[in-house]
């Protein structure tokens, strides 16, 4: 018999010497400082591709190591959390996430960049299971729906990240001094938040089996997650190009598909939980199918700026909560370890992210592009349906 430390009884509240505000910032800060160090590098991309004399397909290839090591860890970062706790796993990795940004910028040749990348994938992953297996243990530490607000805080800190590398090109900092300014800024915050997280309630089970059969409802939030998360991957891909092929938007405005999604994902996320507490998970998740639906239909279906506008900007409101919704339903799950649980549906929602993209580009090229993002309207449409067939969503 071992402790399975995150394993959380929800209906019980954990006791804390901190108040719940202290705890939920903490929590928040640590989510803020992975989109801040994932937008770090994200910024730097073509700076990389050009120190290393990259090819658009090299450079293809090589991004492909990032995923790769995010997935091939999902059951073993979900297994660590489960026996060690995500308060520890979270201490632990979160440093090694900023020290593995730095390496990126060391790399000489394309395989070096590989690797760190796969590195990076790596940690990231075993982060990100550890931050929303503490999650939930702060929400239900605080009594009421709060998950939303921090993946908002992750959308806050990737668009911080974001102008931040854009400054540090501007001021032409190379990327090696870009990295390191902002690691040791996420090495500050980890010393001094980490006391505030959660140790989580223990409770004795058997040692979790490094592989776990999924259970019928963790299947169908995974495919829940695939849906909106094949969503974001595509919009953040090719919004862009529909805006300029499709909606023949002005060259200044092709950005602004892209813009305004992104701005209404992130309002979305710090105004959800509000929605959630009163309507419940399950009614807002249909809600947010709908919704989806509805602004991809209406981006199809009429291509001009102001209404393709209105309607990317609905479908950065449709998936604003629903990964934070699928991964606490999950958590909250009482059969098995609440990150195992987590791991499960992030692992079958992020093959949407990574299938989302190349999907709508088979999809255009056979057809035509709006026939491709007609497709995600009805992975909003599939949501809704997939929704009303879960019993335990409440």
């Amino acid at each position: 018999m071992s402790t399975i430390a995150d394993s959380t009884d929800l209906s019980v509240k954990e006791t804390s010497q901190y108040s719940r505000k202290t705890i939920r910032l903490a929590v928040s800060l640590f989510y803020f400082g992975q989109g801040l160090v994932f937008a770090s590098w994200a910024s730097r991309i073509p700076d990389l591709k050009a120190a290393l004399s990259l090819s658009d397909a090299a450079l293809g290839s090589i991004l492909l190591a990032l995923p790769i090591g995010q997935l091939i860890t999902m059951p073993l970062s979900g297994r660590l959390v489960a026996i060690y706790g995500s308060k520890r796993i979270l201490t632990l990795a979160t440093p090694v996430y900023a020290l593995c940004l730095t390496n990126l910028a060391l790399a000489t040749h394309g395989w070096h960049l590989a690797l760190f990348l796969l590195l990076f994938g790596i940690s990231g992953n075993l982060c990100n299971i550890a931050l929303n297996t503490q999650a939930v243990t702060a929400e239900g530490h605080y009594g009421k729906p709060i998950m939303s607000s921090f993946h908002g805080s992750w959308s806050l800190g990737l668009f911080t990240g974001a102008l931040v590398g854009l400054l540090m090109m501007n001021l032409h900092l190379a990327t090696a001094v870009h990295f390191w300014i902002i690691a040791p800024l996420a090495w500050v915050h980890i010393f001094i938040n980490h006391r505030f997280l959660l140790i989580g309630k223990a409770a004795q089970k058997e040692k979790p089996k490094f592989l776990m059969k999924p259970q019928g409802m963790l299947i169908q939030l995974g495919i829940i997650a695939f849906c909106s998360m094949a969503t974001e991957g595509a919009l953040m891909d090719w919004s862009g190009v529909y805006f300029k092929e499709i909606v023949h938007a002005p060259a200044k405005w092709v950005i602004l598909g892209y813009a305004s999604y992104s701005a209404m994902m992130t309002i979305g996320r710090f105004i959800g939980d509000k929605f959630i507490a009163s309507l419940g998970r399950k009614t807002m998740l249909q809600l947010c199918g709908v919704i989806i639906s509805t602004g991809m239909f209406l981006s199809v279906a009429f291509p001009t700026v102001i209404v393709a506008t209105i309607g990317f900007m609905l479908v950065g409101i449709g998936v604003s909560v629903i990964i934070p919704m699928t991964y606490t339903i999950a958590g909250n799950n009482d059969k098995i370890p609440s990150s195992l649980a987590i791991a499960m549906v992030s692992s079958i929602g992020y093959f949407g992210f990574l299938m989302g993209p190349p999907l709508i580009g088979y999809i255009s090229e056979l057809f035509n592009l709006r026939y491709s993002f007609a497709l995600i309207g009805c992975f909003g449409i599939l949501i809704s349906l997939l929704v009303r067939k879960i019993s335990a969503i409440k």
